[in-house]
Formats: C-alpha cells, sequence, structure tokens
C-alpha cells in the first residue's frame, strides 16, 4: 500500500539526449554550481549511459516517442510509483513529457524487458513472506 514519487525522471537532462556530444554552453551542465553534472556526463560512466540512450533510441522511434517521453513511462508504469515529478524549464519541455502519457499503454512487458535488458539495473522484487 506504499508508493514512491519519483523525481528527475530525465537524470538532469541527461535523458533528453542534449548531451550526446558534449556539453553545451547554454545547459544546465555548463553552469559552475553544476560542475558535478558535468563531471559525471564527461566520465567514463557517463560515457556508457550515451551508449544505453542510443540503444534505446529505436525503442523510442518503434514507440512513436521521444527518450524522454520513453524514460516518464518507464518510470510510470512501475506499480511501485505513485507519481513522477517533471522537471521542465519552459513550456515545450512540460508537453513533451506529459506525451508520456499516451506512451504508457504501449509499454508492454515485452517492451519494458528490453529496456531493462539495455538499462542492466532492474531492482529484484521482494516477496512478502507474511502472508
Amino acid at each position: 500500500g506504499v508508493g514512491a514519487m519519483t523525481w528527475s525522471p530525465l537524470a538532469c537532462g541527461i535523458i533528453s539526449g542534449k548531451y550526446g556530444n558534449g556539453v553545451p554552453e547554454s545547459s544546465r551542465a555548463a553552469l559552475k554550481c553544476y560542475q558535478w553534472l558535468k563531471e559525471k556526463i564527461i566520465s567514463e560512466e557517463g560515457r556508457k549511459q550515451q551508449t544505453k540512450l542510443k540503444d534505446l533510441s529505436p525503442i523510442a522511434e518503434r514507440l512513436g516517442c521521444t527518450l524522454p517521453q520513453l524514460a516518464v513511462a518507464w518510470c510510470l508504469r512501475n506499480e511501485g510509483v505513485s507519481s513522477v515529478l517533471l522537471g521542465s524549464s519552459n513550456p515545450e519541455q512540460l508537453i513533451e513529457n506529459l506525451g508520456a502519457i499516451q506512451v504508457l499503454p504501449k509499454m508492454t512487458s515485452h517492451i519494458v524487458n528490453e529496456i531493462d535488458n539495455i538499462l542492466g539495473n532492474k531492482p529484484y522484487s521482494k516477496k512478502d513472506y507474511r502472508s
């Protein structure tokens, strides 16, 4: 009976794809107070994340959505998630992110398994042995 409220479903904008070719000067990661984000993006782990995003792109294309919409829908489809907090910088981003609602019905178990295989971070489900 407990649900989680997820935040930063786009990983501080990383999943938007804007960091695929480095850190644009107009991005959040270019600000001094976000040096930690820039370091994360250009790190070995950051490059691995960019590879995973490239691997996820064909799935988003098949579903007729963007990577941000796929990410938000992936969060929403989790039965343990009650809501997803969106952090949009402008109305266009908000409208795009809200488009995830239309992607949600397309998140079949096959699609979710494909995504989970690419991400390699599927949490295990703890059994309730009390019942």
